[in-house]
């Protein structure tokens, strides 16, 4: 088939999005592609190419494992427990509830909130003399370094899903007030309980807003480096030391290999991950409709 001629609306549609398209190829593309030669290269200055060797040498470093560990950790507990709170709440507020806009307020504050103004205040919470160990001494409890302790990757978890739960139970609140009530009023004359309108009604016609909610939750489980970087620094404690953590510090010592390598295999579990996630919400999909 011939192409089209370009008509006069594409062209000046073309000269609008090429300031964006430059940046877009300035800020992102030309730096994927540099950190993509940077990964194949024994150093970034006149080089040489060693192929994959930067990759397997990568594998073979304990610290990294350890990292990628607690990053799988963190996403495989994070995600499903910030789906589940932001079901339930969005739930409770799609019935008649008292002071309930102001508690769907309340819950898209973080979202607004800086993070640094965040992180002040969980630091003051969960410092080894803030105010959490204020609290447990009145009871004669010993005070606890969260923060350099196994505690610390719950302290973590708490953070990303106050940070997290609200945006997601508005994704699911515009899920569930977009299903017809009559689908409802049909159940229970049929004499369907809340649990089978539960599981055939609201779970099925949720499935695009799950899987959209799935995919972002994952991502931000991905992005919880800031949070946890300004609560403990650089070298927090094992059970919070992430990707981001071990590339930060390849960063800051000038190991662009290992830097570039880590980040290109965290980019693509990503893609992938998404990638499936994608083609099984459209086989769902399709079999719904």
């Amino acid at each position: 088939m011939r192409r089209k001629p370009l008509t006069r609306d594409s062209l000046t549609a073309s000269m609008f999005l090429l300031p964006s398209q430059a940046g877009f190829a300035l800020f992102f593309l030309i730096p994927f592609a540099m950190g993509a030669w940077y990964s194949l290269v024994d150093s970034p200055i006149q080089g040489s190419f060693v192929g994959l060797a930067n990759y397997r040498e990568l594998l073979g470093n304990a610290i990294f494992r350890h990292a990628a560990t607690n990053t799988l950790l963190f996403t495989a507990i994070s995600v499903p427990l910030n789906m589940l709170l932001s079901l339930v709440l969005a739930m409770l507020l799609n019935r008649s509830l008292p002071f309930r806009n102001g508690f769907r307020i309340a819950c898209l504050i973080p979202l607004v909130v800086p993070v640094a103004c965040v992180v002040l205040v969980w630091q003051t919470l969960f410092d080894q003399h803030g105010t959490l160990n204020g609290w447990l001494a009145a009871f004669g409890v010993a005070p606890t370094d969260w923060m350099e302790s196994g505690a610390a990757f719950w302290v973590v978890m708490i953070v990303y899903l106050w940070k997290n739960v609200g945006y997601n139970m508005v994704l699911f609140l515009a899920g569930l007030q977009s299903i017809p009530t009559d689908y409802y009023e049909a159940a229970s004359i049929d004499g369907a309980g809340a649990f089978r309108k539960l599981r055939s009604i609201t779970l099925v016609y949720l499935t695009p807003t799950t899987f959209f909610v799935f995919i972002m939750s994952i991502v931000n489980s991905f992005k919880v480096f800031r949070e946890t970087y300004l609560l403990a620094g650089s070298y927090p404690d094992s059970s919070i030391y992430m990707l981001q953590h071990y590339m930060n510090n390849m960063f800051a010592s000038l190991d662009y290999q290992k830097l570039t390598s880590a980040a290109f295999l965290m980019a693509v579990v990503i893609v992938v991950l998404v990638f499936v996630l994608f083609r099984v919400e459209r086989r769902i999909s399709k079999s719904l409709g």
